[in-house]
């Protein structure tokens, strides 16, 4: 390792990147327990299903600095371009990381609501939770586990302000790793669905209000203003465990590729999102809408049938088919002309508990385009918003009673070497106090059915809630 000085500008931080590869065992939930026992800390993935998607999981706490903005404030993309071109990697620095890996920079959350400063909405709803909209630390030490390779990097940015050496701040990292393997992480209880009483779970719309809404999504294509409508509701319940409990118990039940856990000091999202909004690496964006889910059960036979029926619905693709043409109008605006294709076409994968529809559209983006643009452009995605896009937000805020706060928004991070990976946060909870929230929906097409897609929000739902209550009952 060297300790070559580094520079810094008025405007821009430059860092050094140093890095140590271990070959050592590793359990993701012991090292996620020791993170989160730290002060905001941020977990992306610590599962296996890392494998099947960007290949890593990471663990960061203790950030440099916080970025927050929140309702009622202004002209956040200045405000957050300018936050993430404060720190760069140094001129000329050649990374030999594996591409995708999280070498450093930003980490945290957008809220769904923030895309009422990139359109104009009527924010009809009540924003009870008053969660920031742009919730962004800055790591300059991240720990790195290839699922791949079964290998950790240690991952040190040095700033010129840096009170600890290089070699401390590896230090500090390799302590928390040895803490790790000090803990036992037992297995969590297994969600008992029969157990949970409904009756206590509240709601921020009654039954009547979302049959009836239905009616009005229904009309709304009818008449030509919109395709289809990603229309949800909002449940609530009593929660009085450590919020990284259930992310213990999500990442053994319910491991997804783009898990994440963030504590922002107040809010702690618990996220078990299967769906990607955008990953960026060497100036390639891709985006992986989902649309159309069957359940996957412990019957063959059955199994069989809900992924032939997804595999032959002509409804469940035409909904994927207009998200493709969603993204790739959204992309248009920021690639290169002739360079927007559907690199992976309509495929049926199989989650631990679901089989998804998915298919993956990518670009080169243009050399002018910056992170915000990239925001302004894509933000929130298409595949839970409905199409076209601003009229399906219109209805959506006008419709829906509360705020959706993080649901919806996406969680991940900026690297400072350019890469980004963020989700759709969907499958996520929201922990306040003693409090959870948990947010479904579904997209609403012209043949949609009110009573069944109703049946369709409940049962995700309970899947979610069944968790927190095995994570109360443990």
């Amino acid at each position: 390792m060297t300790t070559e000085t580094i520079v810094q500008t008025k405007e821009i931080t430059l860092c050094k990147l140093h890095s140590k590869k271990i070959s050592a065992p590793i359990n993701p939930a012991a090292l996620s327990e020791v993170f989160s026992r730290q002060q905001h800390p941020a977990i992306l993935g610590g599962n296996d299903s890392k494998s099947n998607s960007d290949r890593f999981s990471c663990w960061m706490a203790e950030p440099k600095e916080i970025f927050e903005f929140r309702a009622g404030q202004k002209d956040p993309f200045t405000k957050l371009q300018k936050t993430i071109d404060k720190y760069k990697l140094e001129y000329g620095f050649e990374n030999k990381l594996p591409k995708g890996i999280f070498c450093g920079g930003w980490a945290g959350y957008f809220g769904y609501e923030l895309g009422r400063y990139i359109e104009k909405l009527p924010a009809a709803t009540t924003d009870d939770l008053r969660m920031p909209l742009i919730h962004l630390c800055f790591y300059d030490k991240v720990i790195a586990y290839d699922h791949i390779e079964k290998t950790l990097c240690i991952l040190i940015l040095q700033l010129p302000d840096d009170t600890e050496t290089v070699q401390e701040k590896f230090g500090r990292l390799e302590k928390l790793l040895a803490e790790s393997r000090k803990i036992d992480i037992g297995k969590p209880v297994p969600a008992d669905i029969e157990k949970l009483d409904f009756s206590k779970i509240r709601c921020n719309m009654d039954k009547d209000y979302y049959l009836e809404t239905i009616k009005k999504i229904r009309r709304y294509i009818y008449d030509g203003e919109v395709y289809q409508i990603n229309f949800s509701q909002r449940f609530e319940c009593d929660y009085t465990a450590r919020p990284i409990e259930l992310y213990h118990w999500q990442n053994h039940y319910n491991p997804s590729p783009y898990a994440a856990y963030i504590d922002d000091g107040k809010f702690h999202i618990v996220s078990a999102s299967p769906e990607m909004f955008i990953t960026i690496t060497d100036g390639i964006i891709r985006t992986k809408p989902i649309k159309g889910t069957r359940p996957l059960l412990n019957d063959s036979q059955t199994n069989e049938k809900n992924f032939n029926e997804l595999l032959h619905s002509e409804k469940e693709q035409a909904e994927l088919n207009m998200i493709i043409d969603l993204e790739r109008n959204d992309l248009g605006r920021i690639c290169k002309y002739g360079t927007i294709k559907v690199v992976q076409q309509r495929t049926i994968e199989t989650y631990p508990t679901v089989f998804h529809a998915v298919a993956t559209v990518e670009g080169q983006l243009r050399e002018e385009i910056r992170f915000c643009d990239i925001l302004k452009a894509m933000f929130p995605g298409g595949s839970i918003t409905g199409a076209p896009k601003i009229r399906a937000m219109e209805i959506i805020d006008q419709t829906e009673p509360t705020a959706r706060g993080v649901y919806t928004g996406s969680v991940g991070f900026i690297g400072v070497d350019g890469s980004v990976c963020l989700n759709i946060a969907i499958r996520t909870i929201i922990i306040a106090g003693k409090k959870a929230f948990i947010q479904t929906g579904g997209g609403i097409v012209a043949d949609s059915n009110a009573q069944a897609e109703w049946q369709e929000t409940i049962t995700k739902a309970r899947a979610l809630l069944a968790g927190i209550n095995s994570v109360e009952r443990g």
